[in-house]
């Protein structure tokens, strides 16, 4: 049985205690847990085919109409009442629960674009016919992997430019803190805009372009707590034992940051998913036909006569967001040593 220190279990027990942090807290797993299957539960490709006796796995992998009795070599349209003909001649399909992608144009509907809410478009239509729910998924999965994936860049570089700092201090702390403070006063909207509009949109361009200015908000705080602890007695006793100064730096300083780096990381996260909204809101993020929350908020702006597209990205991109504020309060007091256990 794994056994964890006292430390630990109260920091645990008083994450519990933050009722609301740990109710959004697991209400967010299922969130990612749904948007990580985004293919096996929005998309326009069946789960499972059963075919003359052989299975297909449509969603993994592609087939060729030829495979099912067609005539084209290409892969099979799925969505094409020719092709299901020839899959139901001699066997079945298993549809997700959403029988659209991100990208698939509804060419059936009898009311003009965008579609209000039905039984085949649960949450309507946006201006090209693509369903809102299946791209409310994506685009949720692309918005939190996205930010996990730029809070840990940014608090690993944060936390590495924080510690050179507050260890070392003197003229090392005086450079480069006057660089940041330089590099921190760029209107940092602008350079992001610029940056959008010379490079080919992307997910990694704009998570590197975004990267350049996130990572300094972690730096004062692991910068302040490597200046309080460098002189306390059991550093300076590591030092006059001759342990190294990497050695003194991961094991017996950095503990001490990585309280605070913690109760900032959800915070990081949640400026990491609006930077991204924002850029795609304004055409600058993400390529054009991609799942984005930005992209819809603004298919909502430009489209005021179907309020569901704009309350769907209002209602999606917002309960996110109080999600991952819940959770870093809840972080915060798990990790605040004057915080007593108490019923909220």
């Amino acid at each position: 049985m794994l056994k964890i220190s006292p430390i630990t279990a109260r920091r645990v027990a008083q994450f519990k205690n933050n009722k609301r942090g740990f109710y959004a807290f697991w209400i967010f797993l299922v969130v990612l847990l749904l948007v990580s299957a985004a293919e096996f539960v929005a998309n326009d490709k069946p789960l499972f085919i059963l075919h003359n006796g052989k299975p297909y796995a449509p969603v993994i992998f592609n087939y060729p109409e030829t495979e099912f009795g067609g005539d084209f070599d290409t892969e099979a349209d799925y969505r094409d009442t020719y092709v299901q003909d020839l899959i139901k001649q001699d066997g079945f399909m298993i549809w997700p629960p959403i029988r659209y992608s991100y990208d698939t144009i509804n060419y059936n509907l009898t009311v003009p674009t965008p579609a209000p809410p039905s039984a085949d478009n649960w949450l309507g239509t946006d201006d090209q016919g693509r369903d809102v729910m299946a791209r409310v998924i994506y685009g949720l999965r692309l918005s939190v992997f996205f930010g996990l994936i730029l809070t840990l860049a940014s608090t690993v570089i944060g936390v590495f430019v924080g510690a050179l700092q507050g260890y070392y201090a003197g003229k090392t702390d005086l450079v480069m803190q006057r660089v940041i403070e330089i590099w921190s006063s760029l209107p940092s909207l602008y350079i992001l805009i610029i940056f959008s509009a010379i490079f080919a949109p992307g997910f990694w361009t704009l998570l590197w372009i975004l990267l350049l200015f996130s990572w300094m908000g972690l730096v004062d705080v692991v910068r302040a707590e490597f200046l309080k602890t460098r002189n306390l007695d059991y550093v300076r006793a590591a030092k006059a034992l001759g342990v190294s100064h990497p050695v003194i730096m991961w094991r017996h300083v950095l503990p001490n940051a990585v309280v605070a780096t913690m109760t900032m990381m959800p915070f990081v996260l949640t400026g990491a998913i609006t930077a991204l909204t924002s850029l795609d809101f304004l055409g600058l993020g993400m390529p054009p036909g991609s799942a984005s929350l930005g992209e819809m908020l603004a298919q909502g702006k430009n489209n005021l006569q179907a309020p569901w597209l704009g309350m769907t990205a209002f209602v999606a991109l917002a309960g996110l967001l109080v999600l991952l504020t819940f959770i870093g309060e809840a972080v915060r007091d798990a990790f605040d040593p004057r915080k007593t256990l108490s019923a909220r």
